[in-house]
């Protein structure tokens, strides 16, 4: 029997780039320019971006980038549904095969962490939470606000206590798996009900920036946002009437523009807030990024995990052409 060494196991695997990290530190051009260098597909694994009513507001990629490469996952569900890392999984699988099946590379890039390491390691077997108990959930979070929402929590979960107050997505999903299983999300999350993809090899990029930086640029973006129309794509989303406690109601910009169109701020108060849940959100995907990805790779990334310490910068450097040239071979 040939020996089963990594040299064998390279040959016999389907190559995926999967690129992480904070919002605004330029995964987006990165993907770009390997899917230019290596004929590759780019796939979005941001969970906002799946919006299609949210295009301005998650910096989706434009027309131009569009053009030069494929693009698959941006703007594909409507705002009035709700997207989860299982779905998200489910058609990103279809479309990496799709891509390899046309000679394609799969580069899968977006800062929601869950979503890459579902797709990494597998699905954690939570069951389904009741839709009652759900919005039972937000109703106790709105009636009690984060701070005595997540100290309520903790008493029952100690775990979440690494949970912030503001991080109001994952305060209440793990309220809601503690009230409809009776377990805390941390037991489930250690049940797998499946394990990476078989016949998958992930080649990982992180992008680490430094703070001040990556902060800076959240603060900038937002401002482009601005005069690209993120006021009246909320204006628009607004209009809908949809349940202000589904995803796409809370992506980034979205709360505190809604404000100011109800008049409860004014524009100026409304940017200001908006950039500061920007860099809020930013610090803690650099924690997630940092401490759960390039500090624990999946066994599915063959080569560990390759951690770029500043904000992207075209052109690819020689530093990330060689570590996929390395761990990209055929």
């Amino acid at each position: 029997m040939a020996e089963d060494s990594p040299r064998n196991r390279d040959v016999r695997h389907r190559h995926v780039v999967v690129i992480g990290g904070p919002t605004a530190s330029g995964k987006s051009g990165m993907a770009l320019d390997i899917a230019l260098a290596r004929n590759g597909t780019v796939i979005n694994a941001d969970s906002m971006q799946l919006y299609a009513e949210l295009d301005v507001l998650t910096a989706r990629p434009g027309a131009e980038d569009l053009a030069q490469a494929p693009h698959r996952l941006y703007g594909v569900l409507p705002a009035a549904e709700r997207g989860s890392a299982a779905r998200w999984r489910d058609m990103a699988l279809a479309e990496i095969a799709e891509a390899h099946a046309a000679g394609r590379l799969p580069i899968v890039v977006g800062g929601t962490g869950l979503y890459l390491r579902t797709l990494m390691e597998g699905l954690s077997a939570v069951p389904a939470v009741p839709d009652e108990v759900r919005k039972a959930a937000h109703a106790r979070l709105r009636d009690l606000g984060g701070e005595a929402f997540r100290a309520e929590l903790v008493r029952r979960d100690p775990a979440s206590v690494k949970l912030s107050p503001g991080d109001t997505t994952r305060l209440t999903r793990a309220w809601e798996v503690l009230e409809a299983t009776g377990h805390p999300l941390s037991h489930w999350q250690t049940q797998r009900a499946e394990g990476a993809p078989e016949g998958l090899a992930f080649s990982v990029l992180v992008i680490d920036p430094p703070r001040d930086a990556l902060y800076a640029n959240c603060d900038r973006r937002f401002h482009v946002m601005m005069g690209q129309g993120a006021l009246e794509e909320v204006r628009r989303l607004d209009a809908l009437g949809l349940d202000p406690d589904l995803p796409a109601m809370k992506a980034l910009g979205v709360p505190e523009l809604r404000d100011h169109l109800r008049g409860a701020l004014t524009l100026d108060e409304a940017i200001a807030l908006a950039q500061q849940s920007t860099r809020r959100y930013a610090k803690r995907q650099v924690t997630w990024f940092r401490h759960q990805l390039a500090a624990r790779p999946p066994a599915s990334a063959l080569h560990g995990c390759h951690t770029i310490n500043s904000l992207y910068a075209r052109p690819l450097s020689e530093a990330i052409l060689t570590y996929l040239e390395t761990t990209l071979r055929r």
